[in-house]
């Protein structure tokens, strides 16, 4: 853009709400400098850095300059109300953190400075300065020159610093004139070259700048046992000096663990290792090839391999050697608490409550031995007391069926013992004597780095209790609601009555109330047996009920077709053994628990005594109010990974954020790839939903942020051509919709077909096989979308064409198939024609049939389709009219090839009628 845009736009005004000036996260010399100059063109804007790992830059900062930038805390920042992004040194979405959340946002103004080469993937600005300059100070010191803005010494100091640092002091080939030029400007303002000297780092040369560049590039992230080690591989056919120094500023830049870097340099392969981990021995791994060093560094030179060759072996050496100090004897509690088997429960209780546990391990003597023989959990025995069983010994009611593991086991088979066995706790044993126990919460903050997470506190039911928020939003429901599905309500809720339950709506039907959306999907949750309350329910509507008695389930169906889904809460209560089920509030309680996201967990009672009672344990109106998705518990993803493409989904139909500890979960989900024990079908059941919604493009580039369009090919990216390909369909779609046709499509089919677009046959023929797709589905996505696409083609070579040729090209295609290519296709023409096609000629009909031929004389046979096909035709064309002009047609015609009965061609008038 021009230097008039600028000019206007440089000023920040109240109205236009916040604006940040920030650049990439590891932010260098150059980045601080240009963060500075920008502050002069927007002198209202907050700078802010987008990550944590500034250290050295922050210590600058507090010895000499924090005064100079009006800077604030990333923490502190209220998105909601930023609308100018000011971008420096980098137009990377990778690269700014947090920022990288507001690019979708239509409100936001962006303003990039960069010097960097372009990216297919690169931000995309309203007003951009690039420059290929050997800094990106030059390009704002040249603006700031020219609008004659004041500059101090201190201010030109740490702007020429940057200048200094990314040109290597001038010796970078990349060294412009334009470098040259912005550093006279800033001497003249006083920069201080003493200063700049003693602040400049170890020099690179050009070649090791670009092999650093390659390494960042194509650094790979590998998690061996729980531990993360990053390889990558680079390539140039000279020696370059200093390698180990560029492995050594890697290491420090992306604040690496374990590092291995290989490089091939002439016809030899170069491996330096660093670890900051005791868990990797890279002196040990690297000896293994024939290098040398110690534990934390090491080194070797290997020929005759291909650099393909050494890193298999690697990784196969990575994979026996690394041993993870993430094992039982390190993550277990010690010593532990446990109880005899006679220990009666009223004790167990008390030592429950005095070392604040939810399981007791419970053992027996056998002569001088003690014996493991099972455990107790805080429920049983609270339920227990309940009952009245005070003094029952726990051995009666304890969990027998426990798994144990060594002090020496791994991460991987303790989570297996504790997740898929669903044991609250672990013991370890060691020559049969218990040494520790390994509680589920020992395991999340294993897994999910709890410290990170900030101070949030997530709701558990099970260990605390959680107070329950009510109120009647009866006139809410009578606001929001048709009169029939209230009446259905209330209807529900007598007959309930009538059998002494609960009866209470649930999930995304009672969310949807306070966002103002209509819902329909009616969930009702039933305390007491669900099918006998659907059986009765329809009974009274005079509707049917489809039942599932092993879940517990039932849908009700009403002769319109209208359905409502009927659960059994899984809770019940008994006063003593052998009572009738007593059913408590905590019944709804955990039965919303066991849903995916707080703001699914709200639920409207609906009784008479209560109706339009709002029930909301968990907070799910605040979250609603504050628009954040937040799972349950810190496991939730762990049980049921399809739940992180659930939350990617409302965070985009709903325009919420998923929460902070929520979001570091699914990045945990990714890594540990839980998604990999998932069915094919369960997967792409979450990936279809995803795209039925009206604009699938959001979730698609949310997926790619969290790397889950992985599970559906390593290759898929939310390219620019992907991209637009939606943009494309989303308007193609809501002009079909306009048509007001009365058909029915499958909308994701479409959407699918584009995300796939890239692959060959083979390639989706295994995509679809992946996800267990059903015949139907794949025919479209193997046969018949190949096939779409040769017409395509066919249609951009030929056209225009007749009406006629244009029906015949597309009336074989199914109409998704027809969307799909007008999607697709950038030919303007082609695009019209399908349009055309929708329209007028797709319906296009003939008057005469077979049994005109037939009176006109015409043998019945084949020719039949041959002449209806040649009516229909010039029909399309315009050249046929009216009935009369149809059967003209086929008499005057000469170009059948049939024979009339003899004198029946005089027999017909123009209307078809013999004559008298």
């Amino acid at each position: 853009m021009t230097k008039e845009y600028s000019e206007n736009h440089h000023e920040n005004t109240e109205d236009k709400g916040l604006t940040v000036i920030t650049t990439h996260i590891n932010a260098d010399f150059d980045a601080l400098a240009c963060m500075m100059a920008a502050q002069k063109l927007y002198p209202d804007a907050l700078v802010v850095f987008p990550g944590s790992h500034e250290k050295t830059l922050r210590n600058f900062f507090i010895q000499s300059v924090v005064y100079l930038l009006n800077m604030a805390d990333i923490k502190e920042i209220d998105f909601s109300r930023i609308r100018r992004l000011v971008l420096v040194d980098t137009r990377q979405p990778g690269r700014i953190g947090r920022f990288a959340e507001l690019l979708d946002h239509n409100n936001l103004e962006i303003h990039i400075y960069d010097h960097h080469p372009p990216l297919e993937n690169d931000i995309r600005g309203q007003y951009e300065e690039i420059g290929m300059t050997g800094a990106a100070i030059s390009i704002l010191s040249e603006i700031i020159r020219d609008k004659e803005l004041p500059v101090s010494p201190e201010e030109a100091t740490i702007m020429c610093l940057g200048l200094y640092e990314d040109t290597g002091s001038f010796t970078f080939s990349s060294t412009t004139e334009r470098d040259f030029m912005a550093a006279a400007f800033l001497l003249s303002k006083g920069a201080n070259l003493d200063i700049i000297s003693n602040l400049i780092a170890r020099e690179m040369s050009f070649e090791q700048v670009g092999l650093l560049n390659d390494m960042l590039k194509n650094a790979v992230q590998y998690d061996i046992k729980g531990v993360e080690v990053t390889l990558t591989s680079v390539s140039t056919e000279k020696y370059v000096q200093d390698f180990a120094f560029l492995v050594h500023k890697m290491m420090k830049m992306e604040n690496l663990k374990a590092f291995f870097a290989l490089a091939r340099m002439g016809n030899k392969v170069y491996i330096v290792a660093r670890s900051r981990t005791p868990d990797v021995d890279v002196g040990l791994i690297i000896g293994k090839m024939g290098g040398g060093g110690h534990a934390f560094a090491a080194s070797a030179s290997i020929k005759e391999e291909t650099p393909a060759q050494v890193e298999r072996n690697l990784l196969d050496l990575l994979y026996t050697y690394i041993r993870s100090s993430r094992r039982a004897k390190n993550l277990m509690s010690s010593p532990p608490i446990k109880t005899d088997a006679e220990t009666p429960m009223e004790d167990a209780r008390h030592l429950m409550t005095r070392y604040n546990i939810n399981a007791l391990l419970v053992t027996e003597k056998q002569g001088d031995t003690e014996v493991l023989r099972g455990y107790i959990s805080r429920q049983i025995v609270a339920k227990a007391l309940y009952l009245q069983l005070d003094h029952t010994p726990v051995r009666e009611y304890m969990s027998t069926e426990l798994g144990t593991v060594g002090p020496d086991a791994e991460l991987a088979e303790i989570q297996e013992q504790i997740i898929e066995n669903k044991q609250r706790v672990l013991p370890v044993m060691q020559n049969g004597e218990i040494k520790g126990v390994i509680t589920r919460t020992d395991l999340l903050n294993t897994l999910v780095r709890q410290n990170d997470f900030g101070n949030r506190e997530e709701p558990d039911p099970l260990k605390e209790e959680t107070s329950m928020r009510t109120r009647n939003i009866f006139r809410l429901m009578k606001e929001r609601l048709s009169l029939p599905i209230l009446d259905l309500l209330k209807k529900a809720g007598a007959v309930a009555d009538e059998l002494g339950y609960g009866a209470f709506a649930v999930g995304g039907f009672v969310r949807d109330l306070f966002l103002y959306r209509p819902n329909e999907d009616i969930d009702i949750v039933i305390e007491g047996k669900g099918i006998a309350f659907a059986r009765a329910f329809a009974e009274s509507c005079h509707a049917r009920v489809h039942s599932h008695e092993i879940f517990g389930t039932a849908v009700v169906i009403f002769p319109d077709g209208f359905k409502i889904d009927v659960v059994t809460a899984r809770m019940e209560y008994y006063r003593f053994p052998a009572d009738l089920p007593n059913v408590e509030m905590s019944s709804i309680k955990l039965d919303l628990y066991r849903r995916d996201f707080t703001i699914n967990t709200l639920a409207v009672q609906l009784n008479p005594n209560r109706f339009g009672t709002l029930i909301d344990f968990f907070s799910a109106q605040k979250d609603i109010k504050e628009k954040v998705i937040r799972i349950l518990h810190n496991l939730s993803f762990v049980e049921d990974p399809t739940r992180v493409f659930r939350a990617i989904r409302f965070e985009q139909r709903f325009g919420f954020t998923i929460g902070k500890l929520t979001a570091n979960l699914i990045h945990n989900a990714v890594k540990k790839d839980f998604f990999k024990k998932l069915s094919g079908r369960r997967t792409f059941n979450e990936l279809r939903l995803i795209l039925e919604e009206d604009d699938p493009t959001p979730a698609i580039r949310r997926l790619h942020d969290y790397n889950l369009l992985n599970i559906i090919h390593p290759d898929i990216r939310p390219t620019r051509k992907l991209i637009s390909g939606f943009t494309s369909l989303k308007k193609v779609l809501d002009w079909h919709g306009l048509l007001f046709l009365e058909e029915s499509y499958m909308r994701w089919t479409v959407y699918w077909m584009l995300l796939i677009r890239q692959f060959d046959p083979d390639a989706t023929e295994k995509i679809c096989a992946r996800f267990e797709m059903a015949p139907r589905h794949q025919l479209i996505f193997c046969k018949e979308r190949y096939a779409a696409d040769q017409t395509m083609f066919r249609l951009v070579r030929r056209l225009p064409m007749k009406n006629s040729r244009i029906y015949r090209e597309l009336s074989g295609f199914r109409t998704e198939l027809l969307l799909y290519m007008m999607a697709a296709t950038r030919n303007e023409d082609v695009k019209k024609s399908i349009s055309y096609y929708f329209t007028h000629l797709r319906n296009e009909t003939i008057s005469i049939g077979g049994k005109d031929l037939k009176k006109m004389g015409i043998p019945p046979g084949p020719v039949y389709r041959k002449i209806l096909d040649a009516v229909l035709d010039a029909r399309l064309d315009g050249e046929l009219k009216s009935r009369e002009d149809e059967i003209e047609f086929v008499v005057k015609s000469e170009k059948f090839n049939y024979s009339k009965k003899s004198g029946s061609s005089a027999s017909m008038n123009t209307h078809g009628q013999r004559k008298k």
